[in-house]
């Protein structure tokens, strides 16, 4: 019983100085996922069909369905 009064007795402490994150924190973490987003979106639309940066079908075999999904024609 003692161990779960303890527990119980914890408490949420805030922090005095919490606000928001600064903009100069969050925007190369932006610009980093907009530019994963940009290649992902590359690779299911563009990769092997119009141009390609890799021979083979590989790539436009393994994102086919997921093209599909996105309503990018293929065939």
């Amino acid at each position: 019983m003692a161990a779960a009064a303890v527990f119980a007795d914890d408490a949420f402490i805030p922090l005095s100085d919490s606000g928001a994150i600064p903009l100069r924190d969050i925007v190369p973490w932006a610009i980093f996922g907009l530019l994963l987003a940009m290649i992902a979106l590359y690779f299911v639309s563009t990769e092997q069909g119009a141009y390609a940066f890799f021979d083979g079908m590989y790539v436009h075999e393994f994102v086919h369905d997921g093209r599909h999904l996105l309503g990018f024609p293929c065939h």
